[in-house]
């Protein structure tokens, strides 16, 4: 089969390797309809996140149908069509159970290795190195699924792959960022980062009641379709105007009542502190260049929450640990439980109140991943999110 494997930094190429087979009771193999490059993807594109091998398969948002089940998945039938969220969910576990699915005790089998660097292991995850398990990704024909009485969610009736396929991670991420600040009506809350999970945390802020969702970003097409689509109700440019500034004057000196950060460890910034950051990422003196999290914390109103759904890896510098503390914010993170949001996204979809396909600005060919790749590292032809067809 055809899959798009990771080559080394920089470098993604499409090639034939085996295809998957049953290796447990609770596999299920999927044949692979649609599936997407994600903001996370380019973090191990650039080289940040270790443990990656020459060879694996990337991609952690796919959907598909169901084409072969082990003996131990009953709730499945050959010919059903999923999503399969990113987080490998064994479903009997502590977190699980607790709903907290993407910090699965029984995942990942590399868990010695996370513990190494987090303490404790998060999840398995789909396409995202060694670290976390190392299982081969959905940018490919086919994938095999553990745990597949738990994790493949089936779509029923005729809704486009476009209008379900981010069910897998960026629409409940974005979601779980609004829900972790805990909107109250006329709250304000500010979004970092204005690409497509941006988009889904400023479309679900509005959904669930913030007044006013500022966004921010650089790129002029992000900040347009935050308007124009996602329900942002002003937007910021960070190249042009110091967001600092910006955010008081718009919350009459107080600052939001939310900062969610949708950036994570590669963020941009429009100051001598970015070009500190960009030089200690690149000697891997520090594993973050977190200009996005600071400025989060120290915009924050006193009391407020910095909701996190950007990805980090390891370790950053320059932490505003005085602001952090001397104003009671509260902190709220975490890999996204997708498991919890299915349902009732999906009904959120089906009711008409959104449609996620809005951010989808590139269809390519699988075999054309590369090119959406360096298309969309590079924010060429105003792309903002590329969906894969094999």
């Amino acid at each position: 089969m055809r899959a798009t494997c990771w080559t080394g930094i920089n470098s993604v190429e499409v090639l034939d390797v085996p295809e998957p087979r049953i290796l447990n009771p609770r596999d299920a193999i999927v044949k692979v309809t649609s599936t997407a490059i994600c903001g996370s993807d380019l973090h191990l594109y650039d080289g940040y996140v270790p443990a990656m091998r020459k060879g694996d398969i990337l991609g952690h948002e796919f959907m598909g149908e169901v084409v072969e089940t082990g003996p131990g998945v009953s709730n499945l039938n050959i010919g059903d069509r999923v999503v399969v969220p990113f987080p490998i969910a064994c479903g009997a576990c502590n977190a699980c159970e607790r709903g907290l699915t993407s910090v699965c005790e029984n995942s990942n089998p590399n868990a010695g290795a996370a513990e190494k660097l987090w303490g404790h292991s998060p999840c398995g995850i789909f396409g995202y190195s060694h670290l976390v398990g190392g299982y081969p990704g959905g940018q490919a024909e086919y994938v095999r699924v553990p745990f597949a009485d738990v994790g493949p969610f089936r779509v029923d009736g005729d809704l486009p792959d476009e209008r379900v396929l981010f069910l897998t991670d960026i629409f409940p991420t974005g979601w779980m960022g609004a829900e972790m600040c805990e909107i109250s009506p006329g709250d304000v809350v500010a979004v970092w980062g204005a690409g497509p999970v941006g988009q889904f945390a400023i479309a679900s802020a509005r959904l669930l009641g913030a007044e006013q969702v500022i966004a921010i970003d650089q790129i002029p097409e992000r900040l347009r379709m935050a308007a124009a689509t996602a329900g942002a109700t002003d937007v910021v440019n960070y190249a042009e105007t110091p967001v600092l500034e910006a955010l008081s004057e718009l919350t009459g000196g107080r600052g939001p009542d939310a900062c969610i950060d949708a950036v994570g460890l590669e963020a941009r910034a429009a100051s001598p502190l970015h070009a500190y950051d960009r030089v200690k990422q690149a000697a891997r003196m520090e594993t973050e260049r977190p200009h996005a999290l600071r400025e989060a914390i120290l915009a924050c109103r006193s009391g407020g929450v910095v909701s996190v759904i950007g990805v980090y890896g390891g370790f950053m510098d320059k932490f505003p640990v005085g602001a952090f503390m001397n104003r009671s914010l509260r902190l709220r993170t975490g890999q996204t439980h997708v498991h919890r949001y299915l349902r009732p996204l999906m009904d959120r979809i089906e009711n008409g109140d959104i449609d996620p396909s809005f951010v989808i600005t590139h269809t390519l060919p699988l075999d054309d991943a590369p090119t959406g790749y360096e298309m969309f590292k590079h924010k060429r032809d105003e792309c903002i999110k590329v969906v894969l067809k094999p």
